[in-house]
């Protein structure tokens, strides 16, 4: 696929600053508590909590504040945080989806919205676009870790349904029912995975121009700074030129 796909930088983030750092770890964090709040506390029993624990250590959060956060879950004074996601369409008619965690459901609804209204988008009602997604799983390795055919015949043995191998790793993609047993069966294959998580993966991606390919680009940027928003999903491609230019 030629250009820069979305989808391959879904949490998209420029630089690593102490400010950006503090919210990363807090939207980490967040996950981590709803996580083992709605299953169990031990992530080898939890697979959410497994890939929020996983995403965490991708982005050196101390173990402590891991800890802290799974210990959250089982007081009966943490916070509580409702799950929405919303649906719209951006600039050029790119289908958006953004997953939230937030404790104000209209502070949250009110934000999401303005963000889509400036940029020249529109927020639609939940399945709006999200019929142009599918709901996967997916399991990502380093280049490194194994050859490409090893980790084909690794993924097919353990009943995952596609496997992409390039420049910036292995990712491998499994249904929403195999995925828990796929993983499993590749990590104790290769260790541990630089992530693994349910995603929302594009059928198809739309190349868009520069000119929309920025306002698109600074919708993501937006979206992923608040604090309430922990996934941004988009079905758009932009040239290699534009993603450097921005900083991405």
């Amino acid at each position: 696929m030629a250009g820069h796909s979305q989808f391959k930088n879904i949490m998209h983030r420029k630089g690593r600053q102490d400010a950006q750092k503090s919210k990363l770890f807090g939207k980490l964090a967040r996950e981590i508590t709803v996580a083992a709040k709605l299953g169990t506390p031990d992530p080898a029993m939890n697979p959410r909590l497994r890939a929020a624990v996983i995403a965490a250590r991708q982005e050196n959060m101390p173990k402590d504040n891991i800890e802290r956060a799974i210990k959250k879950a089982l007081g009966s004074d943490g916070e509580n945080y409702d799950e929405i996601r919303y649906e719209g369409y951006g600039p050029g008619g790119v289908a958006v989806i953004v997953e939230a965690l937030t404790d104000n459901r209209n502070r949250a609804a009110s934000d999401i919205r303005s963000f889509f209204t400036k940029s020249g988008g529109n927020l639609g009602e939940t399945g709006s676009v999200s019929f142009m997604f599918d709901r996967t799983g997916i399991i990502e390795y380093d280049r490194s870790v194994a050859s490409d055919d090893a980790v084909l015949d690794a993924a097919i043995e353990a009943g995952a349904d596609d496997v992409i191998s390039g420049e910036g790793g292995h990712e491998i993609y499994a249904s929403t029912e195999g995925y828990r047993d796929v993983a499993k069966a590749l990590e104790a294959k290769f260790g541990e995975p630089r992530k693994a998580a349910l995603i929302w993966k594009p059928q198809n991606t739309v190349a868009v121009d520069d000119e929309t390919g920025e306002k698109l680009l600074k919708l993501m940027d937006l979206l992923n700074e608040h604090d309430d928003v922990q996934n941004v999903y988009a079905n758009f491609e932009v040239s290699d030129a534009l993603v450097a230019k921005m900083g991405g």
